[in-house]
């Protein structure tokens, strides 16, 4: 008897990807068969048999997908990934950001920012692109960080300081402006940073999502502009970041409140964390031999009647 769900268990139940990918397929004229040969692959991960690596489905973003997917289907108690009617989810869009290139060679500037995951009320652009922006009337928007063993990302190249937590934030003020949306008219702001109880205990994220730090440095990255930003960080990104909920949630603590809602969904999420888990975990480095000393190899040659 097998008790351990499998992948092809795993996708079906959360997301039935057969259904969505063969409709999706017609529309874009990809044939079916297609599609039953990427689950096939797909499938292959679990007993390691696939012709690439296991992480290209165990990994932290496909987990978040499927979370994101079950709250979507599932209403009913407000959690902090539950949409509001109206509302939906979307995987790696683009943030828009308030220090674009002003000029070519703006040595100050910085692309726009990628997102594990966003909830809430928005649209997304070209799909090729996967730009953001906010709805009309919209009153939720929670941008979402998932992580496994990783921290969060270090600063942009022409500012070593501002973190993904700190971009994270200043995009969702950014967002708002562009939308002239304010602040007071959302009912659901947040940042929140999805990681294993692990992590969270050994408070690896802790000073990278509290407020005053991120407060701090995208003030720090508003001076570098000499004035031109007081504005945006005065009426945007302050009203922003008094109102914004920051925090972080456990993998742990999201399945167990899937599980008691759905406990056979719970062990089918729980059985793919652990896969996650296990094929993302940190291997130790490899003792690789000691490059031969030059001097030795020399002798050796000239011994060997080497030159």
């Amino acid at each position: 008897m097998q008790l351990t769900p499998t992948v092809g268990e795993t996708v079906r139940s959360t997301i039935d990807i057969e259904m969505i990918g063969q409709d999706g397929a017609r529309r874009a004229g990809v044939g079916p068969m297609i599609i039953d040969h990427i689950k096939a692959m797909l499938e292959a991960c679990q007993d390691r048999t696939a012709p690439f690596p296991p992480t290209e489905l165990f990994n932290e973003n496909w987990l978040l997908r499927i979370i994101l997917d079950w709250f979507a289907r599932h209403g009913g108690d407000r959690y902090p990934l539950s949409p509001m009617p109206g509302a939906r989810w979307f995987s790696e869009a683009w943030l828009p950001s308030a220090f674009l290139s002003r000029a070519r060679g703006d040595r100050l500037a910085e692309a726009r920012t990628h997102a594990d995951g966003v909830l809430g009320h928005f649209l997304i652009g070209d799909p090729g692109t996967a730009a953001l922006s906010l709805a009309p009337g919209a009153r939720q928007l929670v941008v979402l960080e998932a992580k496994l063993f990783a921290r969060l990302s270090a600063g942009v190249r022409n500012a070593p300081f501002y973190d993904q937590a700190a971009r994270s934030v200043a995009c969702l003020a950014e967002t708002l402006r562009r939308a002239e949306r304010a602040v007071g008219e959302m009912e659901d702001l947040a940042f929140i940073v999805i990681a294993p109880q692990a992590r969270l205990d050994d408070g690896v994220f802790e000073w990278d999502v509290s407020l005053d730090s991120i407060r701090r440095k995208v003030r720090r990255r508003v001076d570098g502009y000499a004035g031109e930003r007081d504005p945006w960080f005065r009426d945007w990104f302050e009203p922003t970041w008094r109102r914004v909920e920051v925090r972080c949630l456990s993998w742990e603590d999201v399945i167990d409140v899937i599980a008691f809602h759905d406990p056979e969904a719970g062990q089918l999420i729980d059985s793919f964390y652990g896969q996650c888990l296990r094929f993302n975990r940190p291997r130790s480095r490899v003792v690789f031999p000691a490059w031969p000393d030059p001097l030795t190899l020399t002798a050796s040659r000239s011994w060997s009647g080497v030159s």
